[in-house]
Protein backbone atom coordinates (compact mmCIF):
# COMPACT_ATOMS: atom_id res chain seq x y z
CA UNK A 1 0.00 0.00 0.00
CA UNK A 2 2.79 2.58 0.48
CA UNK A 3 4.26 2.29 -2.94
CA UNK A 4 0.80 3.27 -4.22
CA UNK A 5 1.44 6.85 -2.63
CA UNK A 6 2.66 8.93 -5.37
CA UNK A 7 2.34 11.79 -4.04
CA UNK A 8 5.63 14.10 -4.47
CA UNK A 9 7.03 12.36 -7.28
CA UNK A 10 7.95 14.02 -10.38
CA UNK A 11 7.60 12.33 -14.07
CA UNK A 12 10.17 14.04 -15.96
CA UNK A 13 8.71 14.83 -19.55
CA UNK A 14 8.54 17.32 -22.75
CA UNK A 15 4.81 17.81 -23.07
CA UNK A 16 2.95 20.99 -22.98
CA UNK A 17 1.91 20.20 -19.06
CA UNK A 18 5.62 20.21 -18.35
CA UNK A 19 6.75 23.14 -20.38
CA UNK A 20 4.08 25.33 -18.45
CA UNK A 21 5.49 27.64 -16.45
CA UNK A 22 5.04 26.49 -12.47
CA UNK A 23 3.59 29.98 -11.38
CA UNK A 24 0.52 29.04 -13.99
CA UNK A 25 0.42 25.31 -12.74
CA UNK A 26 0.22 26.83 -9.25
CA UNK A 27 -2.73 29.24 -10.46
CA UNK A 28 -4.02 26.79 -12.66
CA UNK A 29 -5.16 23.89 -9.67
CA UNK A 30 -6.46 27.01 -7.53
CA UNK A 31 -8.73 27.88 -10.26
CA UNK A 32 -9.71 24.21 -10.59
CA UNK A 33 -10.24 23.93 -7.05
CA UNK A 34 -12.83 26.89 -7.11
CA UNK A 35 -14.00 26.01 -9.79
CA UNK A 36 -14.64 22.10 -8.72
CA UNK A 37 -16.15 23.17 -5.11
CA UNK A 38 -18.65 25.68 -7.25
CA UNK A 39 -20.01 22.71 -9.31
CA UNK A 40 -23.61 21.67 -8.10
CA UNK A 41 -24.77 20.14 -10.80
CA UNK A 42 -24.35 16.80 -13.41
CA UNK A 43 -23.25 19.22 -16.32
CA UNK A 44 -20.86 21.18 -13.90
CA UNK A 45 -19.47 17.83 -13.03
CA UNK A 46 -19.00 16.89 -16.47
CA UNK A 47 -17.49 19.45 -17.71
CA UNK A 48 -14.46 19.37 -14.32
CA UNK A 49 -14.27 15.81 -15.44
CA UNK A 50 -13.69 16.55 -19.35
CA UNK A 51 -10.82 19.23 -17.50
CA UNK A 52 -9.78 16.98 -15.58
CA UNK A 53 -9.20 13.98 -18.18
CA UNK A 54 -8.03 16.76 -20.94
CA UNK A 55 -5.19 17.65 -18.67
CA UNK A 56 -4.13 13.78 -17.74
CA UNK A 57 -3.93 13.42 -21.55
CA UNK A 58 -1.58 16.41 -22.42
CA UNK A 59 0.10 15.68 -19.72
CA UNK A 60 0.57 11.86 -21.16
CA UNK A 61 0.67 10.50 -17.41
CA UNK A 62 -0.78 6.64 -17.29
CA UNK A 63 -4.16 6.33 -15.94
CA UNK A 64 -2.04 3.39 -14.12
CA UNK A 65 -0.04 6.10 -11.66
CA UNK A 66 -3.25 8.28 -11.55
CA UNK A 67 -5.65 5.07 -10.10
CA UNK A 68 -2.11 4.26 -8.15
CA UNK A 69 -2.31 7.02 -6.07
CA UNK A 70 -6.05 6.83 -5.64
CA UNK A 71 -5.67 3.78 -3.81
CA UNK A 72 -4.69 4.60 -0.33
CA UNK A 73 -7.53 6.85 -0.34
CA UNK A 74 -9.90 4.70 -1.21
CA UNK A 75 -11.27 4.25 1.99
CA UNK A 76 -12.02 7.72 2.76
CA UNK A 77 -13.93 8.08 -0.79
CA UNK A 78 -15.69 5.25 0.07
CA UNK A 79 -16.61 6.40 3.90
CA UNK A 80 -17.50 10.00 2.80
CA UNK A 81 -20.19 8.54 0.23
CA UNK A 82 -21.89 6.63 2.34
CA UNK A 83 -22.25 9.15 4.77
CA UNK A 84 -23.69 11.60 2.04
CA UNK A 85 -25.71 8.38 1.25
CA UNK A 86 -27.54 7.58 4.40
CA UNK A 87 -27.42 10.80 6.49
CA UNK A 88 -29.56 13.11 3.78
CA UNK A 89 -32.67 13.87 4.44
CA UNK A 90 -35.14 14.03 1.22
CA UNK A 91 -37.25 11.91 -1.48
CA UNK A 92 -36.91 8.35 -0.07
CA UNK A 93 -35.74 5.64 -2.51
CA UNK A 94 -35.20 2.84 0.01
CA UNK A 95 -36.06 1.88 3.28
CA UNK A 96 -34.71 -0.67 5.41
CA UNK A 97 -34.27 -1.30 8.99
CA UNK A 98 -31.89 1.49 9.87
CA UNK A 99 -30.67 1.97 6.43
CA UNK A 100 -32.56 4.71 4.38
CA UNK A 101 -31.29 6.31 0.86
CA UNK A 102 -32.68 9.36 -0.31
CA UNK A 103 -32.63 10.55 -3.93
CA UNK A 104 -31.00 13.89 -2.95
CA UNK A 105 -28.90 11.27 -0.94
CA UNK A 106 -27.61 8.93 -3.64
CA UNK A 107 -26.90 12.34 -6.01
CA UNK A 108 -24.87 13.80 -2.97
CA UNK A 109 -23.16 10.85 -2.63
CA UNK A 110 -22.14 10.67 -6.46
CA UNK A 111 -21.44 14.62 -6.07
CA UNK A 112 -18.63 14.74 -3.22
CA UNK A 113 -16.88 11.14 -4.21
CA UNK A 114 -16.54 12.49 -7.81
CA UNK A 115 -15.51 15.96 -6.25
CA UNK A 116 -12.72 14.45 -4.30
CA UNK A 117 -11.18 11.87 -7.32
CA UNK A 118 -11.58 14.77 -9.43
CA UNK A 119 -9.80 17.09 -6.60
CA UNK A 120 -6.65 14.53 -6.13
CA UNK A 121 -6.15 13.79 -9.69
CA UNK A 122 -5.66 17.26 -10.53
CA UNK A 123 -3.79 18.29 -7.59
CA UNK A 124 -1.40 14.96 -8.17
CA UNK A 125 -0.56 16.20 -11.64
CA UNK A 126 1.20 19.35 -10.34
CA UNK A 127 4.03 17.80 -8.56
CA UNK A 128 4.17 15.34 -11.37
CA UNK A 129 4.49 17.67 -14.48
CA UNK A 130 6.49 19.94 -12.18
CA UNK A 131 9.83 19.81 -9.89
CA UNK A 132 10.73 20.06 -6.90
CA UNK A 133 13.39 23.51 -7.74
CA UNK A 134 10.62 24.82 -10.11
CA UNK A 135 7.53 24.54 -7.76
CA UNK A 136 9.51 26.21 -5.12
CA UNK A 137 10.66 29.11 -7.91
CA UNK A 138 7.05 29.45 -8.78
CA UNK A 139 5.69 29.44 -5.03
CA UNK A 140 8.47 32.01 -4.66
CA UNK A 141 7.63 34.67 -7.22
CA UNK A 142 3.50 34.00 -6.58
CA UNK A 143 4.20 35.07 -2.57
CA UNK A 144 7.11 37.61 -3.31
CA UNK A 145 4.50 40.44 -2.20
CA UNK A 146 3.80 39.19 0.73
CA UNK A 147 7.60 40.02 1.58
CA UNK A 148 7.09 43.50 1.42
CA UNK A 149 5.05 42.93 5.39
CA UNK A 150 8.29 40.59 6.40
CA UNK A 151 6.66 37.49 5.58
CA UNK A 152 9.56 35.08 5.24
CA UNK A 153 8.72 33.91 1.53
CA UNK A 154 11.69 32.19 0.00
CA UNK A 155 11.74 30.37 3.53
CA UNK A 156 8.24 28.98 3.17
CA UNK A 157 8.51 27.86 -0.18
CA UNK A 158 11.51 26.04 0.63
CA UNK A 159 9.61 23.75 3.63
CA UNK A 160 7.07 23.49 1.42
CA UNK A 161 8.82 21.74 -1.77
CA UNK A 162 11.34 20.28 0.61
CA UNK A 163 8.06 18.55 2.48
CA UNK A 164 7.25 17.37 -0.74
CA UNK A 165 10.31 16.25 -1.81
CA UNK A 166 10.56 14.08 1.15
CA UNK A 167 7.40 12.42 1.20
CA UNK A 168 8.33 9.70 -1.41
CA UNK A 169 11.73 9.16 0.62
CA UNK A 170 10.03 9.11 3.32
CA UNK A 171 7.50 6.49 2.62
CA UNK A 172 10.46 4.21 0.78
CA UNK A 173 12.26 4.36 4.77
CA UNK A 174 8.65 3.13 5.98
CA UNK A 175 8.50 0.36 3.75
CA UNK A 176 12.21 -0.70 4.14
CA UNK A 177 11.27 -0.90 8.10
CA UNK A 178 8.31 -2.87 7.75
CA UNK A 179 10.20 -5.53 5.30
CA UNK A 180 13.22 -5.76 8.21
CA UNK A 181 10.59 -5.95 10.92
CA UNK A 182 8.63 -8.79 8.98
CA UNK A 183 11.62 -10.71 8.27
CA UNK A 184 11.63 -10.72 12.33
CA UNK A 185 8.25 -11.93 12.89
CA UNK A 186 6.39 -8.81 12.90
CA UNK A 187 2.92 -9.31 11.71
CA UNK A 188 0.91 -6.27 10.12
CA UNK A 189 -1.42 -7.70 8.24
CA UNK A 190 -3.52 -10.41 10.86
CA UNK A 191 -5.74 -9.39 13.86
CA UNK A 192 -8.34 -6.99 14.32
CA UNK A 193 -7.97 -3.39 13.35
CA UNK A 194 -6.81 -1.78 17.20
CA UNK A 195 -4.59 -5.30 16.70
CA UNK A 196 -3.32 -3.46 13.56
CA UNK A 197 -2.56 -0.15 14.51
CA UNK A 198 -0.12 -1.62 17.90
CA UNK A 199 1.80 -3.33 15.80
CA UNK A 200 2.52 -0.17 13.68
CA UNK A 201 4.26 1.50 16.90
CA UNK A 202 7.63 -0.28 16.92
CA UNK A 203 8.11 1.42 13.26
CA UNK A 204 7.56 4.92 14.79
CA UNK A 205 10.56 4.94 16.77
CA UNK A 206 13.26 3.58 13.64
CA UNK A 207 11.38 5.94 11.51
CA UNK A 208 11.67 9.15 13.63
CA UNK A 209 15.17 8.40 13.92
CA UNK A 210 15.54 8.31 10.36
CA UNK A 211 13.71 11.25 9.76
CA UNK A 212 15.84 13.47 12.36
CA UNK A 213 18.97 12.06 10.90
CA UNK A 214 18.15 13.28 7.30
CA UNK A 215 17.23 16.34 8.16
CA UNK A 216 20.27 17.04 10.20
CA UNK A 217 21.83 15.93 7.11
CA UNK A 218 20.29 18.42 5.24
CA UNK A 219 21.27 21.16 7.33
CA UNK A 220 24.98 19.85 7.38
CA UNK A 221 24.54 20.16 3.44
CA UNK A 222 23.18 23.55 3.15
CA UNK A 223 25.48 25.23 5.99
CA UNK A 224 28.50 23.92 4.48
CA UNK A 225 27.43 25.50 0.74
CA UNK A 226 26.47 28.95 2.91
CA UNK A 227 22.72 28.55 2.10
CA UNK A 228 21.80 32.16 3.83
CA UNK A 229 17.85 32.53 2.64
CA UNK A 230 16.61 34.18 -0.37
CA UNK A 231 17.81 37.81 0.52
CA UNK A 232 20.48 38.38 -2.36
CA UNK A 233 20.03 34.99 -4.04
CA UNK A 234 19.57 34.62 -7.57
CA UNK A 235 18.09 32.42 -9.69
CA UNK A 236 20.18 29.33 -12.05
CA UNK A 237 16.89 29.17 -14.26
CA UNK A 238 14.71 32.96 -14.80
CA UNK A 239 10.86 31.95 -14.87
CA UNK A 240 9.07 33.20 -18.31
CA UNK A 241 5.64 33.15 -19.16
CA UNK A 242 5.06 32.34 -22.90
CA UNK A 243 2.10 32.37 -25.20
CA UNK A 244 1.17 29.05 -23.26
CA UNK A 245 0.95 30.08 -20.23
CA UNK A 246 -1.18 33.12 -21.45
CA UNK A 247 -3.88 30.21 -22.89
CA UNK A 248 -3.88 28.04 -20.01
CA UNK A 249 -4.94 31.19 -17.97
CA UNK A 250 -7.62 32.19 -20.59
CA UNK A 251 -8.87 28.58 -20.90
CA UNK A 252 -8.77 27.73 -17.22
CA UNK A 253 -10.66 31.51 -16.13
CA UNK A 254 -13.49 30.48 -19.24
CA UNK A 255 -13.76 27.08 -17.63
CA UNK A 256 -13.98 28.65 -14.09
CA UNK A 257 -16.45 31.24 -14.64
CA UNK A 258 -18.54 28.65 -17.23
CA UNK A 259 -19.13 26.50 -14.06
CA UNK A 260 -20.06 28.82 -11.65
CA UNK A 261 -22.65 30.89 -13.79
CA UNK A 262 -24.09 26.89 -14.27
CA UNK A 263 -23.90 27.16 -10.56
CA UNK A 264 -25.66 30.01 -9.29
CA UNK A 265 -26.92 31.55 -12.59
CA UNK A 266 -28.61 28.33 -13.22
CA UNK A 267 -27.81 28.36 -17.07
Amino acid sequence: MLKDVTLGQYFPGDTAAHRLDPRTKLVGVLIFIIALFSAVNWISYGIMLAVTIACIAISKISIKTITKGLKPLVVIIILTGLLNLFYTQGDVLISFWVITITKQGLKRALFMTSRIILLICGTFLLTYTTSPVALTSGLERLLKPLSKIKVPVHEMSMMMSMALRFIPTLIEETDKIMSAQKARGADFETGSLAQRAKALLPLLVPLFVSSFRRADELAVAMESRCYHGGSGRTAMKRLKMGSIDYLAFTLGFIMMFGVIALAYFGL
